[in-house]
This record gives structure tokens, C-alpha cells and sequence, in this order.
């Protein structure tokens, strides 16, 4: 406001420059001479002009002009220019969670993600990324902010092709002449192949991929049966789901976010809006 009616030469000019009452105005600037101590302004009916105290601190106020508006500048930079990074398995991006994002862009058309699609545990804590959308048999981090999205059932699936020549399994019981593809990899929860070792031979497993995405085409490809996601699997109509789901396979699905992610505007801005409408394709 000292600069604006140095500039303007009177608290007139200066309000409907800033966008302010007059007389709000006038009292900061009052208020200004009363805390430094200091006349200002010469006031008469031309407006206000600058005493030679004002002259004197005139280039210091410019000054912190300039380098308050660089720091605006540069906590805009920071706060657009920095992705939200999210981290999940693939399938998770179907075209229905792809809406979500797309929609939100639309609305916020300022924030921009980052997407980690891995099988790997990423540390939120550590900053490897500031959302995980996971699927976990053990209790999170408590540090973390979460978000329970769904129960996620695991069953046994054939494709038609595999069916036609060999037939399903009913139940658990009904393992013993079926070939089976699994899934394991090191640093990832190894809980498709505990469950195929602790109900069949080993050697009735055929292969055992280090990506789930390759499993599950094998699966598709009829060269055996094997454990799937059932909310993934519910929409391919050449897999056919061989008895119930399997209660100890049974995970909740969560979304985790970072401590630190979490106290940037965007993030709990996305969080809010993402978490409900995510929700809604598991239900």
C-alpha cells in the first residue's frame, strides 16, 4: 500500500489500483507512520506526496517488492511443476479408473500426475511416490493416511480353451491331475505361490512368471489354471472362475498416502475427489 500511493499520489488512486475501500486504505497507511514512527505522506488537496523520509526508504520497499513477488513466482513453480506420483499395479488403471482421472484434469486442469504402475512395494515414507493404491494382507504403515477402498477375493481361473480340453476343478479337492502357472518375484508378496505349493505337487505347476501381467496371459492361453483378482477377472469372458474365492487369499484394498504428500493442497484436493469415485468401481 506505501508503494502504491507513493506511485498513485493519493489513497484514491492508490484503492482502486489494489482493489480496496479508500478509507481502508488511508488507515494502513496511518497505521504504517504510527509503527515506524515516521511522516510519510504530506497530505493537502492534490493528495499525497512522499516526504523525504518516504524517499529515503522508497528503494527498500521496492526491493522487498521484487523479492516477495520471486517468491510467489517461485512457490507457483514449485507447486505446478511438481506431479502427484501414484503407484499401483496395472490392471488398477482400467478405462473406468482412467475416467476418474481424466474428469479431475478437467476441473484442475493445473495438477499433473505421475504414474508408477509396479507389483513392488514403493516407500511412501521414503518418497518413492505419495500414493499407493495396494492391495495388502498385513496392516499399513500407521504413519500413513488411508483409506480402505474394497475387500479384493482371489478365486482359481481357467480360460475355455483349457476347460474344453481338460475340464475344471470343483473345489480344492479336485486339484490333483490340473496344471497350474503361478507368480513370484522377489521383494513382492509371494502369497499365489504359497497357496499353489501348499494344495498341489510341485511339479503339476508349469511355470512360474516374475511378472503378474505374463501369469495372467498364460492363464488366458489355456496353459494352465491359476490364481486371479476377481474383480479383474469378472470382465474377460474367455476366463472361467473354477469354484468360490478362496478366503485366505482374501486382501484389503487401500489407498496410502504420504505423510508429507498429504499437507499439499493438490493432494488432498485429488484424495478427495479421487478416493470416493475409485471406491464406487470396487462396489
Amino acid at each position: 500500500m506505501f508503494l502504491a500511493v507513493v506511485r498513485a499520489g493519493s489513497t484514491l488512486a492508490a484503492s482502486r489500483q489494489l482493489g480496496l475501500a479508500q478509507p481502508t486504505v488511508a488507515r494502513r497507511i496511518e497505521a504504517l507512520e504510527h509503527e515506524l514512527g515516521l511522516t510519510l505522506f504530506e497530505r493537502d488537496t492534490r493528495g499525497f506526496r512522499p516526504t523525504e523520509m518516504a524517499q529515503a526508504l522508497l528503494l527498500t520497499a521496492e526491493e522487498i517488492e521484487a523479492a516477495t513477488t520471486r517468491f510467489v513466482q517461485i512457490a507457483e513453480g514449485l507447486r505446478t511443476t511438481r506431479p502427484i506420483r501414484i503407484t499401483a499395479y496395472s490392471g488398477n488403471f482400467s478405462a473406468r479408473v482412467v475416467a476418474i482421472f481424466s474428469e479431475f484434469s478437467l476441473l484442475r486442469p493445473d495438477i499433473s500426475f505421475e504414474f508408477l504402475p509396479s507389483v513392488e512395494v514403493l516407500d511412501l515414507a521414503a518418497g518413492e511416490a505419495d500414493i499407493a493404491l495396494r492391495l495388502t494382507r498385513s496392516q499399513p504403515d500407521p504413519e500413513l493416511i488411508c483409506r480402505k477402498i474394497s475387500t479384493a477375493w482371489f478365486a482359481l481361473y481357467g480360460s475355455r480353451s483349457y476347460a474344453e480340453k481338460y475340464g475344471l476343478p470343483a473345489s480344492t479337492e479336485d486339484l490333483l491331475n490340473h496344471t497350474f502357472v503361478s507368480f513370484q518375484r522377489e521383494g513382492v508378496s509371494s502369497a499365489y505361490n504359497d497357496w499353489l505349493i501348499g494344495h498341489v505337487a510341485p511339479d503339476r505347476i508349469r511355470q512360474i512368471y516374475s511378472e503378474i501381467d505374463l501369469m495372467h496371459a498364460a492363464i488366458r492361453s489355456g496353459n494352465g489354471l491359476g490364481i486371479m483378482n476377481v474383480k479383474l477377472a469378472e470382465s474377460d469372458d474367455t476366463l472361467i472362475q473354477c469354484f468360490a474365492p478362496l478366503e485366505e487369499m482374501t486382501s484389503e484394498h487401500l489407498m496410502l498416502i504420504a505423510p508429507v504428500a498429504y499437507r499439499r493442497p493438490e493432494v488432498r484436493a485429488f484424495a478427495k475427489y479421487f478416493a470416493p469415485r475409485y471406491a464406487s468401481v470396487f462396489r
